[in-house]
């Protein structure tokens, strides 16, 4: 007979957990990440070569130096303005087609709409070659965001030469990609109650879609379209480096000619560029209580999640009002700006060259290097992605905290609460500053950081690689710090409240909640970091994307493809592999 004490039964059973094993998966990850960081660092040569160019600290200096005396002369800030200008028309218009084709893209692509013509036909299985279409446009899409926005910008000069459509395309074709990822993404992580509704009701889906589920995707969207107007500035300063025009074409002639004040001109017009549209971005994300998500590829994709708390809906309906119209009148002013000729697009000229293009590309050359030599330049470049990566990702952690505005601000969770430890000026001035630091980090593309860096170093693996975790940490500190900003606080009070210090709500209160999302950001990222060493490798940096200059410059055009598809290959492998690590962080 069994006595009952409250609701435990005396005599029976009681299971005590058990203490999880010390092996597990994630310890797993955590020896590869290191295994792979010690690799990488022997795959670079950095304890064996020769890193520092002494030669050149006197002209870094000068270039640092130069920043205190920019080229202001009327006729280079006219340069200046209208070079912002061009730079700002590539990205608005770019954006607009790409969230234009990314939409229709992201609703087809997604799982959701697949499944609801299952329901809409009562069927249990779609038909076959219904699946393997959607199957093929997915393949696609991860085909198109593979490829760096600098390569299409070379294929698309060399088919209709150095039109500013050129520049239009090579943004838009990836970032569309980029867009129907992330917006597949929210469709199907959307509450799907609604849209089930209608279609049991016998609505067709596309009216379904329409009425039971993009409303309640539209924030969500509309949050991430201005996110990722961010990121196309930042590409569209890239492509100066191929000649399409605009301030990162000038920073680059700047360079090359050495004029340091003229760079650092243009350099702080890019800043406030991008500073912006930061700003913009990051207002309309908050009045719509959308966290911001990182790019899987622009940073860069995705963690979506969203709050609605605490929004003045007045307020929200305000800003939303003034985005939607301000980017209305945004759009045809940028395309009225650059006078893209869309009619090439079904010139003679161009279908000859495209077939002249394609011809010449194919079959691929695979035998341009041994089978030693294609696995030697993609250790490279997987060791470069690697360092930048674990710098980036270092580095950020250490950054996101100070960058947070409720880090060491009166009133915030890490605030001791007395005034004289934690003064208002210089919580603030911390603040400023760690801001204003990332978004001079990321405002500068890769392949300019890896430029000003071959003033001091010698080319090879490291100048790629910190210019590439230069770039990525500046994207990453902020992504990281808007999640400390989205921190629960009361863990975090209720643990002061008991008088833990700030060491221990630290590392007791605020990094446990965070560092699944700060890893699951630069994971994502390192798949970006993969694209762009295509871009810092046509600077010097070693590794498969010097390989594709060096080509490139030879007109080898089937060698160029079997690079680029060796540079596919990796990204799907570096894909997988951060899926599965983000699979096992968020199952622990």
């Amino acid at each position: 007979m069994q006595k009952t004490l409250g609701s435990i039964s005396v005599g029976s059973v009681i299971e005590i957990p058990q203490r999880p094993s010390f092996f597990n998966r994630r310890l797993m990850w955590v020896i590869i990440f290191i295994g792979g960081l010690f690799w990488a660092l022997l795959e670079s040569g950095i304890f064996q070569n020769e890193l520092i160019n002494t030669g050149g600290i006197t002209l870094g200096l000068e270039f640092l130096t130069a920043s205190i005396n920019p080229e202001l002369s009327r006729e280079f800030i006219q340069l200046t303005l209208k070079a912002t200008l061009t730079t700002l028309a590539f990205a608005v218009s770019g954006l607009f087609l790409s969230i234009v084709f990314g939409f229709f893209g992201g609703v087809v692509a997604s799982e959701t709409w697949i499944k609801s013509y299952t329901i809409a036909r009562n069927d249990q299985d779609l038909p076959i070659f219904v699946r393997g279409l959607w199957l093929v446009l997915r393949w696609i899409l991860v085909l198109f965001r593979s490829v760096h926005e600098v390569i299409w910008a070379l294929i698309f000069v060399a088919i209709i030469g150095l039109d500013p459509l050129s520049a239009i395309l090579a943004i838009s074709i990836p970032f569309s990609a980029i867009i129907a990822k992330v917006f597949s993404e929210i469709i199907d992580e959307t509450n799907h109650e609604p849209l089930n509704a209608l279609l049991n009701s016998g609505v067709s889906p596309t009216k379904a879609f329409l009425y039971g589920l993009l409303p309640l995707t539209f924030a969500d969207m509309l949050a991430y379209g201005f996110y990722r107007f961010e990121c196309a500035i930042r590409a569209a300063a890239v492509l100066g480096i191929v000649g399409v025009g605009g301030l990162g074409y000038q920073i680059f002639l700047s360079l090359q000619t050495l004029k340091f004040t003229e760079i650092w001109t243009l350099l702080f017009a890019l800043f406030l560029l991008n500073g912006l549209a930061d700003l913009w971005s990051s207002i309309l994300r908050r009045r719509l209580g959308v966290e911001s998500r990182c790019g899987g590829t622009c940073i860069d994709l995705e963690a979506i999640q969203t709050t609605r708390k605490g929004v003045d809906p007045s307020y929200q309906d305000r800003v939303v009002k003034f985005s939607i119209i301000f980017a209305a009148v945004l759009v045809p002013l940028s395309f009225w700006y650059i006078n893209p000729d869309f009619g090439i697009l079904i010139s003679e000229r161009t279908s000859q060259n495209m077939v002249s293009v394609g011809q010449s590309a194919f079959p691929p050359t695979f035998e341009v290097f041994s089978l030693g030599e294609w696995i030697d330049l993609s250790k490279i470049t997987l060791s470069m992605s690697f360092l930048a990566v674990a710098f980036a990702g270092v580095i950020g952690l250490i950054l996101s905290f100070p960058a947070a505005n409720n880090f060491l601000l009166p009133g915030g969770i890490f605030a001791s609460g007395r005034e004289k430890n934690a003064p208002r000026l210089l919580a603030t001035a911390l603040l400023v500053l760690t801001r204003g630091l990332l978004l001079v980090l990321r405002s500068i593309p890769a392949p300019i950081w890896a430029l000003i860096l071959l003033y001091v170093l010698f080319p090879g693996v490291l100048p790629g690689a910190l210019a590439l975790g230069i770039y990525t940490l500046g994207v990453l500190g902020r992504l990281m710090a808007e999640v400390v900003e989205n921190l629960d606080e009361r863990p975090l009070l209720a643990l002061k409240a008991q008088g833990a210090g700030m060491g221990g709500v630290f590392m007791y209160g605020a990094l446990p909640p965070t560092y699944p999302r700060f890893i699951s950001y630069l994971l994502y990222r390192w798949e970006e970091i993969i694209r762009a060493t295509v871009i810092v490798g046509q600077v010097g940096a070693g590794g498969l994307g010097r390989s594709l200059t060096e080509q490139l410059s030879s007109f080898d055009n089937q060698a160029v493809l079997a690079i680029l598809i060796v540079f596919i290959v990796i990204t799907f492998i570096v894909d997988m592999i951060s899926a599965s690590a983000r699979k096992t962080l968020r199952a622990a």
